[in-house]
């Protein structure tokens, strides 16, 4: 018998393909319902590559950090998703220092969630946009107003923060002219170093059971298996194996809609742009952008194309890392069947990919030059940049569906660049829907179409049209940068 919802043997075998951050939490939550029989599967040996990116793991969650923010503007379901992952971020935290769980590469002084918070600021000085008035707005609402310091407004705030022993992140930027402010601080949230979380995350799955199977080939999928009827029964990988089950989910991040083509027109994949600055080891910048003295910063949120940048504090390698999201690539290519789907390309699948498109690297040097030009003037540069592929729906909604016309498996994906802080809950949603548990939430990530006269978040699908597809715009590779050091 193929799946049908819902699945109550907790016995019944459930393949998820994909170890992101929707794969490994799906995998762990299955496992603490009772399910004994779930296998996952991905390419990458991720328990040998630590998901390290230098190490060929290109996927979005192989990532040295991502923001943990709960200012979500009207959007109050993922604020308060936002509070629930802290809590589970801060007991991980504590499990590694008191070595309860250590997964390998990781020691009882590394933390995986850093509470430094968001500084968020922009171009006009004169108060908050109204997606930032919103979230302030409802963060109070929750209860949580001694978080938000509205630094731009009143003096008192400034005061308020400086006695709380906030002062290092009241002018991060040193912007601040007789006596004004700019900007806001939203002390909940920071940021997670992404590969520590997904080194965690997969070592409790395989704690709780879940088999891994994490190889190149005997871990990548191939196919879908059916049945006489056409229902989805498992998957063939690349190794020719067949792994039968009751229950797929596919949770392939940006491969994902290459995978399932009846997500067109519901996701497409889409490239943000990533910048890292190595600072040497003896500057004093090193003190200076540390996650002890700098904040997690977003500037000129929901501004277009001259706008959406964000940036952390120094990792422990002593990496800054800038990340532009203002304009969105896609790389289309035609497939087997005529259509044209926007396909993740990385140094690691082709290596004529390199550097970032000229608008990203425009957008990210003007922003280090205005607002930190210490860095210029220390004759340090980027260093490093790369693509960072992300699934993004209309609506910037997560998916978490069975597939119309495929019964037998779900798909787990959507995660539209702000998916990773929620992965303690991902799976909650996965599993719920594994089971036939209805929710409000899942309303939400069900599959659906865009209404027409809606304004979607995201326009897709533009194929060989889109002004943005790669093949369209210039390339900068790093040895075009006068001036910047190299790792």
């Amino acid at each position: 018998m193929a799946y049908r919802i819902p699945l109550k043997d907790r016995q019944s075998p459930i393949v998820i393909v994909g170890a992101g951050v929707f794969g490994l939490s799906s995998a762990i939550h299955l496992a603490k319902r009772g399910f004994t029989d779930i296998t996952l599967l991905d390419r990458q040996p991720y328990h040998e590559t630590l998901y390290d990116f230098d190490k060929g793991c290109d996927a979005a969650s192989a990532d040295c950090n991502k923001i943990v923010r709960a200012a979500y503007g009207d959007e109050i379901w993922y604020q308060d998703l936002t509070f629930r992952a802290i809590e589970v971020w801060e007991s991980w935290n504590r499990s590694l220092a008191e070595g309860t769980a250590l997964p390998p590469g990781i020691t009882s002084q590394d933390r995986i969630y850093v509470n430094c918070g968001n500084y968020h600021f922009g171009d006009k000085t004169n108060g908050l946009n109204d997606f930032e008035k919103l979230s302030v707005d409802n963060i109070t609402k929750a209860g949580r107003s001694h978080t938000q310091y509205l630094l731009y407004s009143d003096p008192k705030e400034v005061t308020r923060a400086t006695a709380n022993g906030l002062s290092y992140v009241v002018d991060p930027f040193r912007l601040s002219k007789d006596g004004e402010y700019q900007g806001y601080l939203d002390m909940i949230g920071g940021f997670v170093y992404a590969d520590k979380a997904c080194i965690y995350a997969l070592h409790l799955a395989k704690e709780l059971g879940v088999k891994l199977v994490l190889h190149r080939q005997a871990g990548s999928f191939e196919s879908f298996l059916n049945d006489p009827t056409g229902k989805v029964v498992g998957v063939k990988t690349a190794d020719g194996k067949h792994h039968q089950a009751e229950a797929t989910i596919v949770a392939c991040g940006g491969w994902t809609p290459s995978l399932v083509p009846e997500l067109d027109g519901l996701c497409e994949t889409t490239a943000g742009s990533i910048a890292m600055i190595q600072i040497p080891e003896r500057s004093p910048l090193r003190e200076r952008f540390s996650p002890e003295n700098f904040p997690v910063f977003q500037w000129n949120t929901r501004a277009g194309e001259n706008g959406n940048l964000y940036g952390f504090p120094l990792d422990n390698r002593g990496v800054m890392k800038i990340g532009y999201r203002g304009t969105k690539y896609t790389n289309p290519q035609e497939v087997q069947s005529g259509q044209v789907r926007s396909i993740p390309i990385t140094m690691w699948t082709s290596p004529s990919i390199t550097g970032l498109p000229e608008k990203s690297i425009r957008v990210v040097q003007n922003f280090l030059d205005r607002y930190l030009p210490e860095l210029k003037q220390s004759g340090i540069g980027i260093s490093q940049t790369r693509l960072c592929w992300y699934t993004d729906s209309f609506d910037n909604n997560w998916v978490i569906d069975n597939i119309p016309g495929k019964d037998g498996v779900i798909v787990a994906t959507g995660g539209s660049g702000h998916a990773f802080k929620f992965l303690p809950l991902l799976g909650e949603f996965v599993a719920d829907k594994v089971m036939g548990i209805e929710s409000e939430m899942l309303r939400r990530f069900q599959w659906r179409k865009l209404s027409h006269g809606d304004t979607p978040r995201n326009r897709l699908m533009k194929g060989f049209k889109d002004m943005n597809a790669l093949y369209r715009v210039r390339m900068v590779p790093s040895n075009d940068r006068q001036g910047h050091t190299k790792l």
